[in-house]
C-alpha cells in the first residue's frame, strides 16, 4: 500500500471491502485499466499473471482479499494486456469495457411493453469494442450486489462483480471469451447480506436436473418450414381443422431407460402423427423444470427447452420435422405459477420480485407454488416475451395455458377468507384478467395465425371473445364441463345410462357460448382415475366398443379435438410419466383395430368440412334426436354450406334393427363410416341397406350396440 497516498488507500480500502462481500455496484470504476495501472480482483489467487504487450508478466498483490496491481505508465487500452484465469486460458479483462447496454434501453422493460426483452436480458454472444464475447444482464432492482459465477471463475460468487446500469435496476457485464455451453450463475447479494445463486430467469438453456446452472447457448438453426410459416400468417384456426394429439415427450417412447432426443422424436413421432391424420401435436414437458414428476408444470425455465431431450437447435429441428409434415406444434404453457425451488424466480433478489409479497396473493396452497405478480410492469413483460419468444424464435404455433381458472380467482384453492379481495370486494383477480387480456391482443397482433387455449373449468364470461368486446382473447376453451359429464355417463353400466341421458346431450345448451375444445387430456389417466378404456364398463369387447364409441362422440360434436397419447393403443395401464407407452399392445388385434379406428376416423374428420367449418355455431349443427333416453341413442347433422353429414350414435347394450330416423327434409342417406366394419374387428363388411318409412316421413337404419354410423346427406 505504500505505492500510494493515504487518500488513495482509502479509495481502495473502500471499494475492496465492497468487493470482499459482493456489495459493489459498480466494479468497472475500480478494476481494470486506470491511469496508474490495471486493478485486477482474483479473490482466491495467490499470484495474478498477465500477458501485457507481449510479455508475460506478474501482477502485485495489494492485499489478502485478493486485489492485485500492475503499474503501467499511461491507461492501458483493451488490446494491450490479457489476463491468465484458473484454467490456464487468457483473455481480455472484462473491467476494461464500456457497457453493452444502457439504463435508457430498458425504458420499455419498465412499462412492461418491450416484448423483445429477451434480447436484453440474458447471455447473448456480441462483438464490443472490436472483441467477441458474450454480455449478460440481470434484472434485480433490490439486489445489493450482482457477480457471474461461472466454469471459468470456477463458480466464485466474488470474482467477477457486475454494473448496475443507472436506476433500471439491471446488472450487466461483458465477458470475452466466453464459451458456447459454458455453465454460469447469478450470485445475487440480497438486502440481508446473504449471497444467493440463482438460474438465469432468461437463459435459454439450463444443465440437466438435478444440476441448474443456466449454459450459455446460442442457437443457429437454417429452418426449413418457410411454406408453414408463410401459410400461417393467412390460417383461420375457429374454421380449421384442428385434431390434436398431445404428448409427454419424456414417456411417449424409450430407449431402455433413456429418453429419446429431440432428432429422435422429431423424425418418429412426426411420422407417426402425419400417418394418424393428427393436424396438430401439443407437447409437454417443454420449459425447463427440476422435476419429472411435475410434468414440467413447475417451470424455472421460460425460455429454455428443457435439456431433457437436447439442445435449443435440436428443438427447433424437432418443431421444423412437423412444419414439413403440414403438422402445427403447440406448447403446453404454465404462466399461472412457479415453484419454490431457491435456484429459481422465487424471492429473486430477497425481495417478492416477481411473486406477490402477501402469501394470501403470493402463495398457491393448492400446489404448493408461488403466484406471479401480474400487475408488475417487469413481470408482465417477462412473461409475454416468453409466449413471443416461444411463438417467433421457436416457431411454436400456439399455446395451451395451463391452470387459467387459479388465475381468474383470488380464492382458488383457499378456505374460506384465506385471501385478499380484489377493489370491488370481489374475488376476480383484476391484474391478471388485464395481463391476459393484454397477452392475448399482443401474441396476436405479433403472430398471425397462432391460436390460444385456455384450461379453465369455472363459468367465467367470455373466455373466447376479442378483447375488444370485453373478452379474455382466448382462441379456444378446453371444456371439461364436456370432458367429466361424457366420463361419467360411460363410466356407468349401460342398463343405468337411461337415467343419466342428459349427460351427453346437456353440452349443446351451452356448446356455442364459447369457442370450445373437446379434450380427453392427461388429467384423465392419471392418479388413480384409470385409462380411458379401462374407465369402460362390461366385457372386454365391449370396453372396446365404448371407448369407440366415446372418441366418436369427441370427434362428432362441435368443438376442437385433443386426445392424450396411449388412448389410441387402448392402454390398460395408466399415464406413468416414469415408463412409456405400452406399444407391445398392438401385437393384439383388439388394440391395433382401435388404433386403425382412431387414425381412419382422425383423416375421416380432416376431408369432411362439415365437422369443423361451423364448430361455433349453430348453423353447423342440428339435433335430429337428442330425447330418445329410453335407448340410449342420439342423433345429430353436421354441416356446413357444401356437405351435410348425419350421425347415429347408439350407447346402450340392445341391437335396434329398424332403428327410425326422423326427418322430412333429409332425402337420401349415404354410409361412409360405420364403427362395426371388418376394418376394426367387428362384422359389417358392406354399407347396411337404409329403408324408407312412411311418405319421406325418414328412414329405419339398423343401428348395432355400441355403434356409430355416419351418412353423408342429400336433400
Amino acid at each position: 500500500m505504500k505505492l500510494f497516498s493515504r487518500t488513495f488507500v482509502s479509495h481502495i480500502e473502500q471499494n475492496l471491502k465492497s468487493l470482499k462481500i459482493n456489495r459493489h455496484l459498480n466494479p468497472h470504476f475500480f478494476l481494470g485499466p486506470k491511469s496508474d495501472g490495471i486493478y485486477l480482483f482474483k479473490p482466491e489467487f495467490d499470484q495474478c499473471f498477465l500477458e501485457f504487450k507481449g510479455q508475460i508478466v506478474e501482477a502485485k498483490k495489494l492485499d489478502a482479499g485478493g486485489l492485485f496491481f500492475y503499474p503501467t505508465h499511461s491507461l492501458a487500452k483493451i488490446s494491450d494486456y490479457k489476463v491468465y484465469q484458473r484454467n490456464g486460458r487468457l483473455s481480455y479483462d472484462p473491467y476494461a469495457f464500456w457497457p453493452t447496454l444502457s439504463n435508457q434501453e430498458f425504458e420499455g422493460f419498465s412499462k412492461g411493453i418491450d416484448y423483445a426483452i429477451y434480447k436484453k436480458l440474458g447471455s447473448h454472444s456480441a462483438c464490443h469494442q472490436g472483441v467477441m464475447g458474450v454480455r449478460f444482464a440481470l434484472w434485480a432492482p433490490n439486489a445489493k450486489g450482482v457477480s457471474l459465477a461461472f466454469d471459468g471463475n470456477h463458480f466464485s460468487h466474488l470474482e467477477t462483480p457486475m454494473r448496475l446500469l443507472g436506476d433500471c435496476g439491471v446488472f450487466e457485464i461483458f465477458i470475452p471469451g466466453f464459451q458456447l455451453l459454458e455453465k454460469y450463475k447469478y450470485c445475487v447479494t440480497l438486502p440481508s447480506g446473504e449471497i444467493v445463486y440463482k438460474t438465469d430467469p432468461y437463459g435459454f438453456m439450463q444443465e440437466l436436473r438435478p444440476s441448474n446452472a443456466s449454459m450459455f447457448f446460442e442457437s443457429f438453426y437454417d429452418w426449413n418450414d418457410q411454406k408453414w410459416m408463410e401459410k400461417r400468417k393467412t390460417y383461420h384456426p375457429q374454421t380449421s381443422p384442428i385434431n390434436i394429439y398431445e404428448v409427454h415427450l419424456g414417456s411417449w417412447k424409450k430407449k431402455g431407460d433413456e429418453f429419446l432426443s429431440y432428432k429422435e422424436m422429431g423424425e418418429e413421432l412426426s411420422t407417426y402423427c402425419l400417418d394418424m391424420g393428427y393436424t396438430h401435436i401439443e407437447i409437454l414437458p417443454v420449459l425447463e423444470h427440476p422435476l419429472d414428476e411435475s410434468w414440467g408444470y413447475q417451470v424455472t425455465g421460460f425460455f429454455a427447452p428443457t435439456s431433457r431431450f437436447g439442445t435449443p437447435t435440436e428443438f427447433k429441428a424437432f418443431v421444423d420435422c412437423f412444419h414439413q409434415k403440414n403438422i402445427g406444434v403447440i406448447l403446453d404453457w404454465v404462466g399461472a405459477h412457479f415453484p419454490i425451488d431457491d435456484h429459481g424466480l422465487k424471492m429473486f433478489d430477497g425481495t417478492s420480485l416477481y411473486e406477490h409479497q402477501d402469501p394470501k396473493k403470493g402463495y398457491h396452497p393448492h400446489w404448493n407454488t408461488l403466484i406471479f405478480n401480474y400487475g408488475r410492469n417487469e413481470v408482465s413483460n417477462f412473461l409475454i416475451a416468453s409466449v413471443l419468444f416461444w411463438l417467433k424464435e421457436m416457431h411454436i404455433d400456439g399455446i395451451r395455458m395451463d391452470a387459467v381458472s387459479s388465475m381468474l380467482y383470488l380464492d382458488f384453492g383457499r378456505e374460506n377468507g384465506d385471501f385478499i379481495p380484489n377493489k370491488f370486494g370481489g374475488i376476480e383477480n383484476l391484474e391478471a384478467i388485464d395481463w391476459i387480456k393484454h397477452l392475448n391482443v399482443i401474441i396476436h397482433r405479433e403472430c398471425e395465425g397462432i391460436f390460444s387455449i385456455a384450461e379453465e373449468s369455472t363459468a367465467f364470461p367470455k373466455i373466447t371473445h376479442p378483447v375488444h368486446l370485453g373478452g379474455l382473447g382466448f382462441d379456444f376453451k378446453s371444456n371439461l364441463g364436456w370432458m367429466n359429464d361424457t366420463l361419467s355417463y360411460f363410466q356407468k353400466d349401460p342398463i343405468y345410462r337411461a337415467f343419466h341421458h342428459q349427460l351427453i346431450t346437456f353440452y349443446l345448451m351451452y356448446a356455442f357460448s364459447e369457442n370450445f375444445a373437446l379434450f380427453l387430456s392427461h388429467d384423465e389417466v392419471v392418479h388413480g382415475k384409470k385409462s380411458l378404456i379401462a374407465k369402460m364398463p362390461g366385457s372386454y369387447d365391449d370396453q372396446f366398443k365404448n371407448i369407440k364409441l366415446l372418441i366418436a362422440m369427441m370427434m362428432t360434436l362441435p368443438g376442437k379435438k385433443l386426445l392424450f397419447m396411449g388412448a389410441e393403443l387402448g392402454q390398460w395401464n395408466e399415464w406413468n410419466v416414469k415408463g412409456q407407452l405400452d406399444w407391445d399392445l398392438l401385437k393384439f388385434p383388439k388394440h391395433d383395430d382401435l388404433r386403425r379406428y382412431v387414425k381412419d376416423f382422425n383423416h375421416f374428420y380432416f376431408n369432411q368440412s362439415s365437422f369443423w367449418k361451423n364448430d361455433h355455431s349453430w348453423e353447423g349443427f342440428e339435433w335430429i334426436e337428442c330425447h330418445d333416453f329410453q335407448r340410449s341413442v342420439i342423433a345429430f347433422v353436421r354441416k356446413d354450406k357444401e356437405l351435410i353429414h348425419l350421425c347415429v350414435l347408439n350407447a346402450s347394450g340392445a341391437h335396434y334393427h329398424e332403428y327410425p330416423i326422423y326427418s322430412t327434409w333429409i332425402k337420401s342417406l349415404v354410409e361412409v363410416f360405420h364403427s362395426e366394419s371388418i376394418r376394426y374387428g367387428g362384422w359389417i363388411n358392406q354399407p347396411m341397406p337404409v329403408k324408407r318409412f312412411g311418405q319421406n316421413n325418414g328412414f329405419l337404419i339398423d343401428l348395432p350396440p355400441f355403434s356409430t354410423i355416419i351418412y353423408k346427406v342429400q336433400t
